[in-house]
This record gives C-alpha cells, sequence and structure tokens, in this order.
C-alpha cells in the first residue's frame, strides 16, 4: 500500500495530547495502522508530550487520593487480554468500534447506489462509513468546518489529486469540491466531520437533515 497523502502535525499532536473529538480520533488511529510515517510521527508527539510532564513542576495531592485512584481502577471493567484485530479492509481500530468488518456495518441506503453507516461517537464531532459505486460523483460542495476522509477501498479524484487506500483527505472552510470516484472498484470511506456540509444542489440540501451530513 504507497499513502502518498497524510495527516498534518496539528491534527497529530492533538491526537496525541488527547484533545480531538472521538469521530476524529477514530478516523487518526485508523490511519495511524496504516501509515509507518504517520504513526513514526505521532510517537515523536508522544515522546515529547511525556518529556513535558517529566519537566512539569510537582503538585500536591490529598492524603486519599492513592485510595480515590485504586478504587477507580477497580472499578473499571475487566481489560480485554487481546486488542481488536483486522476485518477485511477494515484496519483493527475501525473494525473494533464496529463489531467486525463492513458485513458488520448496518449500511442505510441514499440513494445511487450510495449507502452510508453513521457510527455512534462522542459528542464534537460524527464519524460515518461511506459506499460509493465506481463512477459516481459526490455532490458539489463545501465545509463549515474540518472533515477527514479516510480512503479504505477504491480510490476517487479531486483537485487534480487522486486518493487510494489509506489516504487522508483534509478539508475545511476553504474548500469546495466535487469529489468522483474512480472507475473501476466501489469506494469505502471513513469520514469526520464537526460541522454540517455545505451543498449546492437543492435536492442536495433538502436531503441533508435526513442524512444527518
Amino acid at each position: 500500500m504507497t499513502i502518498r497523502h497524510h495527516l498534518s502535525d496539528q491534527l497529530l499532536m492533538a491526537y496525541a495530547a488527547g484533545r480531538l473529538p472521538e469521530a476524529f480520533s477514530l478516523v487518526v488511529a485508523t490511519h495511524l495502522s496504516l501509515c509507518d510515517d504517520c504513526r513514526a510521527q505521532a510517537g515523536s508527539f508522544d515522546a515529547l508530550g511525556g518529556a513535558l510532564l517529566e519537566e512539569a513542576g510537582e503538585s500536591a495531592m490529598g492524603e486519599d487520593a492513592l485510595a480515590q485512584a485504586l478504587a477507580r481502577i477497580e472499578g473499571l471493567p475487566q481489560a480485554r487480554t487481546e486488542g481488536p484485530k483486522p476485518a477485511g479492509i477494515f484496519p483493527a481500530p475501525l473494525a473494533g468500534h464496529v463489531g467486525g468488518g463492513p458485513d458488520a456495518v448496518r449500511w442505510r441506503r441514499v440513494g445511487g447506489g450510495v449507502k452510508q453507516a453513521i457510527l455512534p461517537t462522542g459528542k464534537g464531532a460524527t464519524a460515518r462509513l461511506l459506499f460509493i459505486p465506481a463512477g459516481m460523483a459526490v455532490p458539489d460542495h463545501g465545509h463549515r468546518g474540518m472533515e477527514l476522509t479516510l480512503v479504505l477501498q477504491g480510490a476517487f479524484a479531486d483537485r487534480d489529486e487522486s486518493f487510494g487506500p489509506g489516504d487522508v483527505e483534509i478539508s475545511d472552510e476553504t474548500v469546495e469540491h466535487t469529489p468522483t470516484v474512480l472507475a473501476g472498484q466501489d469506494c469505502i470511506c471513513l469520514a469526520a466531520t464537526d460541522a454540517p456540509l455545505r451543498f449546492r444542489g437543492l435536492i442536495a440540501r433538502l436531503a441533508q437533515p435526513f442524512l444527518r451530513i
């Protein structure tokens, strides 16, 4: 797998610091499981954070702080002995989140052969899986926030660039585009957004509240 489109340093630093919404963290973790370059960069940010903690001054703690911490640990569910495993085209982080591969996903048809599945995540952003037939274009749209799109299968073209398995497209308020799936194979993507898209077409705008996109 040759990955040409990577995560930004800003996203990797926010992920290392735990500042990303769960939906974005899911996309980042899934990409990191595929990309050696971004995984190494994320590791360097983790190390930097650890070094900063070591240099931080000491803080006073209550006498019962240790007892409280141990009590909370005892109340947690028993840890899994094994982490999630890949399932089909789904890397381990995504497979663990949905409970399997594409067959485990509860797809919802949205027209034209397109399917989506909104994944359960915390507040702040929304994650969804998208299935788009080969040769189909996504309606022309812009953004009111950030969108991360990770390709799992197939490929799409957008703004003179192509995105294949493992690639991440990062879009923000400055981007207006019409991604088009390349011929030959249907495309499956994991996408996360922190604000509704801005569609130009009337039909897409009317359907937007029902599709929650």
